[in-house]
């Protein structure tokens, strides 16, 4: 927490503001190269920024694209079309915006429902006679996908972020989504955090759904306070829960054999402005497992299951964390096959644990690392349950996960792209490879 801040505006939010604005030269060009009359001066910040896609309860026949603007306007519509074709649909942009750290976004938000699975699509963000470029768009089969997991990305600065994730982009093209495991910012209120944040990952989060986790640090105002995630649930318009108190706080959804449920470890730091966070997913959780016809069950989660003994503290001791004191007996219960965590800035393989114990009836647990520069050097003492921790001292690294109906296999990268763990799943086998 006592990290230096990212500024609050750096060149590249310059320059970018700057263009749609319409006082950048290379705005007229832009336009061009799109097909459209540059129509800035009557269209004042409508350069498209931050464009991404989030991902939808079923992502196969649905998505959501959002956008900030440096300006507010009343026009703008998201066209799209299957790639290779004419024919071109729109769907209206709701104006969502909203103000935090005295700043006002000027945000908009589509939703597509019309998808068809396995297809390959384009979408641009259209006000009048003015677009965007094109942008792709894919929708799974219920066959095999690889998604990219990536744990706290936050950071004193993002470059380490921004170089890691869009290495692992490049080094894996195949990746059908990826996920931020909580921690995506150092503090939650800081807007240049998130600048910093979205700007790392531009060309990766326009061109694949985004699977947020809320973290701790989400809850942080700017003096290190805890209050309501404002920009986090702002810019993840995640899949609706059916709550109207802790809507996006937690969510599932599905992507081709597998159920992916998404849970909020925060009822300590949103008790005092939203109580009953952790009661309202217990109930929520076992419905919806209930209603999933998926072959395979996979959690996500920030803060982790177990407790760990730091180094020169003898009176904490190694056991089940208070988090996993609720969910681990709910993931047994609910025959999960593995269980993603996150927060403590160290990647661990535990193996698959059942009932508190080693036991290959139960989900196999990892624990995913740290992909910014916040590190804990040499401050775990290695828990009785870990079966594979990362060479120390520890630097970034990032998870691929492949799904298919039969099996599901977990591998571990350092930041270089060299492997450094893999665990496969076979309904509830496992075959752990170190």
């Amino acid at each position: 927490m006592g990290e230096p801040r990212v500024a609050k505006l750096n060149r590249r939010d310059f320059i970018r503001g700057a263009i749609g604005l319409g006082l950048w030269g290379g705005s007229s060009l832009w336009l061009a190269g799109c097909g459209a009359t540059p129509k800035t001066a009557s269209v004042p910040g409508f350069f498209p920024l931050y464009l991404r896609q989030i991902i939808t309860a079923d992502a196969a026949n649905s998505r959501v694209v959002q956008w900030q603007l440096t300006g507010e306007t009343d026009g703008q519509i998201l066209e799209y079309r299957l790639k290779g074709r004419e024919e071109i649909l729109s769907a209206p942009a709701l104006n969502e915006t909203f103000t935090d750290d005295g700043a006002t976004n000027y945000q908009y938000t589509a939703t597509l429902t019309d998808l068809t699975p396995s297809s390959v699509y384009e979408y641009r963000v259209r006000d009048g006679e003015v677009f965007s470029p094109w942008h792709d768009l894919s929708t799974p089969d219920n066959g095999e996908f690889s998604c990219l997991i990536f744990p706290d990305s936050q950071s004193s600065d993002y470059h380490d972020w921004r170089e890691l994730a869009q290495k692992a982009a490049a080094r894996h093209g195949e990746a059908s989504f990826f996920v931020n495991m909580g921690d995506i910012v150092d503090n939650g209120e800081d807007k240049g955090q998130w600048r910093a944040w979205l700007d790392a990952v531009e060309g990766i989060i326009d061109r694949m759904p985004f699977v947020p986790v809320m973290g701790n640090h989400e809850t942080y105002d700017e003096n290190w306070k805890v209050r309501l995630p404002v920009a986090y649930l702002n810019y993840f318009h995640a899949p609706d829960n059916d709550s109207e108190v802790f809507a996006r706080y937690y969510y599932s959804f599905d992507y081709g054999a597998v159920h992916f449920v998404v849970l909020n470890t925060q009822w300590e730091e949103t008790e005092e402005f939203s109580p009953g966070l952790k009661e309202a997913q217990i109930a929520w959780l076992r419905e919806d497992v209930r209603q999933s016809k998926t072959p395979w069950k996979i959690a996500l989660l920030h803060k982790d299951v177990l407790q760990y003994r730091i180094h020169n503290r003898p009176e904490r001791l190694e056991g089940i964390s208070d988090i996993g004191e609720v969910f681990m007996p709910l993931f047994d219960e609910l025959n999960f096959d593995i269980v993603f965590t996150a927060h403590l800035h160290t990647y661990r393989d535990r193996g698959h644990i059942y009932n508190f114990r080693r036991d290959t009836q139960g989900a196999l647990y990892i624990l995913t690392g740290v992909a910014g520069n916040v590190r804990y050097p040499g401050l775990w003492v290695d828990h009785a349950l870990d079966e594979k921790v990362a060479p120390q001292p520890e630097t970034d690294n990032y998870l691929t996960l492949t799904a298919s109906p039969e099996k599901l296999t977990v591998v571990c990268y350092l930041p270089d792209g060299s492997e450094i763990d893999r665990a496969e799943v076979f309904r509830k086998e496992v075959d752990s490879l170190g």
